[in-house]
């Protein structure tokens, strides 16, 4: 199994004390917290792409061209890249760009993306957001891949042997579809036999796990083999420690905290309780062992050969944090990797 460390750059008061960083010290840790990922030897770095409040992850790009200069070896996702609020040749230039200044280290994950004030900056609208998508991705791809492109749509102006620089280093990128809940993304990973990055956040693992059945399924009436299918999931959570009890007393506060700022904006939280999330969650809160068979668990229904836990502190202090990621990669992570084969991922240019 592989591991990801991912960060939609949240932007707002720690939890537990209150307090605010700047937004220089906000996107600095961030950077800090790649640097990290590849000195504790997580396999990669993903940098989340918002367009609202409370995220000022508006820029991947930008984010990610500074944690490349700074890392060498870790790979670098985007997640996601909201294609259905750009231009597809934009993001090409900017994506093909960063693909040669990380010297290959680049994976996107796109989507749709989430939240009403984004899509109305962008004029989106719910009827035409999964067309938007699925254009622009179709697009974007072509684009990755040919050197002169003819190409018409409903979105933007058409185009007539366009030519697009720089040409990508790598030929092509492999692009991963985050989706929650969404069968038209699944789809559209299906159609073109490209891997599938379940959120596996929110939710017990019913309605995520169903998706994944589903994205098989298509796989299969496109032509693809489903037994090679490469499906990513994501965590609610992780804290570890060596004691259960001290992992869970440490992270309460936290998850209470989280509990009340839900029900501040009118929405009602899905587990009442971190024992309920820990239980029928996907939060990773507990001793090595149990961390590790609940990732068992959720690998037998999903299939998944990577994961990603979350890259901030987030109401840790950043010596919990690091604690916490060290207990990670010293006694569940070479248990998961000898478990759970996975395939390499692709190796960047020196």
């Amino acid at each position: 199994m592989k591991f990801i460390t991912i960060t939609l750059i949240v932007h707002g008061p720690d939890p537990i004390t209150g307090h605010t960083k700047t937004t220089t010290e906000r996107f600095r840790e961030v950077v800090d917290n790649a640097v990290l990922a590849e000195e504790l030897g997580f396999d990669g770095f993903g940098v989340g792409e918002r367009h609202e409040r409370p995220f000022i992850s508006s820029s991947p790009p930008v984010v990610l061209s500074h944690i490349a200069a700074r890392t060498s070896t870790i790979r670098l996702f985007t997640a996601v890249t909201t294609l259905s609020l750009l231009d597809p040749v934009r993001a090409y230039e900017d994506y093909a760009t960063l693909d040669h200044l990380s010297g290959g280290r680049l994976e996107l994950i796109i989507g749709k993306g989430n939240g009403a004030a984004q899509a109305k900056l962008f004029h989106v609208t719910p009827e035409d957001q999964w067309d938007r998508n699925r254009e622009a991705y179709e697009l974007f791809r072509r684009l990755w891949r040919e050197d002169k492109v003819t190409w018409e749509g409903r979105f933007r102006p058409s185009l007539t042997d366009a030519e697009t620089w720089p040409r990508p280093l790598q030929r092509p990128i492999r692009v991963w579809h985050g989706s929650a809940t969404s069968k038209e993304s699944v789809d559209l990973a299906a159609k073109y036999g490209d891997p599938l990055f379940s959120a596996n956040v929110t939710n017990p693992i019913e309605p995520y796990a169903e998706l994944v059945d589903h994205y098989r399924e298509r796989l299969a009436h496109y032509g693809h083999d489903p037994e090679q299918a490469l499906i990513g999931a994501g965590t609610a959570a992780y804290y570890a420690a060596k004691n259960s009890q001290d992992a869970i007393d440490t992270y309460r506060p936290i998850f209470e905290a989280r509990q009340r700022a839900f029900a501040a904006l009118g929405l009602q939280p899905v587990f009442h309780s971190i024992e309920d999330a820990v239980e029928r969650g996907s939060h990773l809160i507990g001793s090595p062992q149990q961390i590790i068979d609940k990732v068992l668990r959720y690998h037998a229904r999903f299939g998944h050969e990577v994961m990603h836990l979350h890259a901030d502190a987030d109401g840790l202090t950043q010596g919990q944090h690091r604690e916490a990621l060290e207990l990670f990669q010293s006694e569940i992570a070479p248990v998961l990797r000898k478990e759970i084969p996975s395939r390499p991922f692709p190796e960047g240019v020196s």
